[in-house]
């Protein structure tokens, strides 16, 4: 019950499946909105740290789109991108990687995404 409570009000969606990333990947690049990737696994204690933080990058930034990916629920989709460690954030535009952050590092990440964001709306317009 807690976890549907969470759910509603995140702006992070939960990828489950290989039909679900396809789904939101396409979904994002046919709006072209940048999507950002939180690749975590329930047992790696730093990725489950990241949760929090990644919920209130989610809420700074409406216009991207905020995924996490538990690595052992959809294994494929790790492997496709050559995840090989927890945490890492991947930054995507158009279905391509354009970025790679490896590990819990909050200030990198924010500074990362900031510039993916504005490179991104400088690009649209």
């Amino acid at each position: 019950m807690e976890n549907q409570e969470q759910q509603t009000k995140s702006r992070v969606v939960k990828v489950d499946s290989v039909q679900s990333w396809e789904f939101y990947v396409t979904q994002a690049n046919n709006q072209g909105c940048p999507i950002v990737v939180h690749f975590t696994a329930s047992w790696c204690i730093p990725s489950v740290a990241m949760n929090p933080f990644f919920e209130e990058l989610a809420s700074t930034y409406p216009d991207v789109l905020f995924l996490t990916v538990d690595v052992d629920d959809v294994k494929e989709v790790a492997s496709k991108l050559e995840v090989k460690a927890m945490p890492t954030f991947v930054l995507m535009k158009e279905g391509a990687q354009v970025d790679r952050l490896v590990g819990a590092n909050p200030e990198e990440i924010r500074k990362r995404i900031d510039g993916f964001v504005h490179s991104v709306r400088v690009y649209v317009a």
